[in-house]
C-alpha cells in the first residue's frame, strides 16, 4: 500500500475518517492524497458571456482560499495525535466527486481510500451514506468507510471478516490479515450458516482452517436465521473495530445497514466498514 487517498468536504465526518487515513498511513509508510472537489454553481446565461466566466473565476477564487484555510486545522489534528510526520499531498479540484475519486485512483496509483459518511436523510437512509455508497460501488480499490462516529482509539483490536468460504475470498482475507498484522489485531473470520449451505461447506471450513493455523484468525460458524441482524449481532458482542466484507453486488450494502432494522444502529455505526471488490 503505496498511496491512500482521502476524499473531504471537511465537515465533522470526513476529520473524523481524517485520523483513520493517517494511522493507516503511517502504518503502511503511504503517503496520503488529499482530495477536495467543488462543483461550480448553474448560471442562467448573462447578457454577456464573460460576466458567467467572472463568476466562475470568483467562486474558483473562493474554493481556493477556503481550501487553503482548512489544510492547517488538518495539520494540528496530525500533530496532536502525533503523525504530522505522514506524507500529505492536497489536490483540489472541481466537477463531480465519484468522478474525480476514480480518476485520481487511477491517475495517482491510489490502493486504497478512506472516506468518512454519514447517514443519507429521507426514506433510503442508510449507514454509509449515499455519496460513500456511490464511491463503493464504483471504485475499482478498497474503500474504508468511517462513521461520523468513530473515534480511532489506542489500535484496532479486532476485526470482523464476512465469508462464504469461497476460493475468492481469500485475497481479500490475506489483505485483511495483513492490515491486522500492522495493527497487532485479530481477524474474526465469520460465516452466518443456512439452509441453502453447499453440500461441501464443512470440507471448505476445514480447509481454511488449516491453511491459515499459524495466523491470528478466528473462525465463527453461527446459524441465523436474519444474516444481517446476525452480523450486527456480531459486532456488537465481539467488540468488532472493523467489519470487512466483500462486495458482491449493488444495493446490498444499503439493505445491509439500513437505519430502521434495529435500535442498535445508533451503536453500530461507530464501526468502520472497509469494503473489497470482486476482481
Amino acid at each position: 500500500m503505496k498511496r491512500i487517498l482521502f476524499p473531504t468536504d471537511f465537515s465533522q465526518a470526513a476529520k473524523a475518517a481524517f485520523v483513520y487515513a493517517l494511522r493507516f498511513a503511517d502504518s503502511f509508510d503511504a503517503e496520503l492524497i488529499l482530495l477536495h472537489v467543488y462543483d461550480l454553481p448553474i448560471v442562467d446565461t448573462p447578457p454577456m458571456p464573460e460576466m458567467t466566466k467572472e463568476i466562475f473565476d470568483i467562486v474558483e477564487m473562493n474554493q481556493f482560499e477556503s481550501f487553503r484555510e482548512e489544510l492547517p486545522e488538518l495539520h494540528k489534528i496530525a500533530e496532536k495525535k502525533g503523525l504530522g510526520h505522514v506524507r500529505i499531498k492536497n489536490m483540489l479540484l472541481y466537477g463531480d466527486l465519484v468522478y474525480n475519486i476514480n480518476k485520481v485512483t487511477k491517475d495517482e496509483d491510489v490502493d486504497f481510500i478512506v472516506m468518512g459518511t454519514k447517514g443519507a436523510s429521507g426514506l433510503r437512509e442508510t449507514f454509509i451514506g449515499s455519496t460513500t455508497a456511490s464511491v463503493i460501488s464504483n471504485s475499482d480499490v478498497p474503500v474504508l468507510a468511517i462513521p461520523e462516529e468513530a473515534e480511532f482509539h489506542h489500535r484496532i483490536k479486532n476485526i470482523a471478516f464476512t465469508t462464504q468460504y469461497r476460493e475468492k475470498d481469500n485475497d481479500a482475507l490475506k489483505s485483511a490479515l495483513e492490515i491486522a498484522d500492522k495493527f497487532k489485531a485479530t481477524v474474526q473470520c465469520l460465516y452466518i450458516k443456512n439452509p441453502d449451505d453447499p453440500s461441501d461447506i464443512d470440507e471448505r471450513i476445514a480447509e481454511w482452517r488449516m491453511y491459515y493455523r499459524d495466523k491470528n484468525i478466528d473462525f465463527f460458524n453461527i446459524a441465523g436465521d436474519h444474516i444481517e441482524q446476525t452480523i450486527l449481532d456480531f459486532i456488537e458482542s465481539q467488540h468488532v473495530d472493523m467489519l470487512v466484507m466483500r462486495k458482491h453486488k449493488r444495493g446490498f450494502f444499503e439493505g445491509l445497514f439500513h437505519r430502521s432494522l434495529t435500535k442498535k444502529m445508533a451503536y453500530h455505526t461507530k464501526v468502520p466498514l472497509l469494503v473489497f471488490h470482486e476482481n
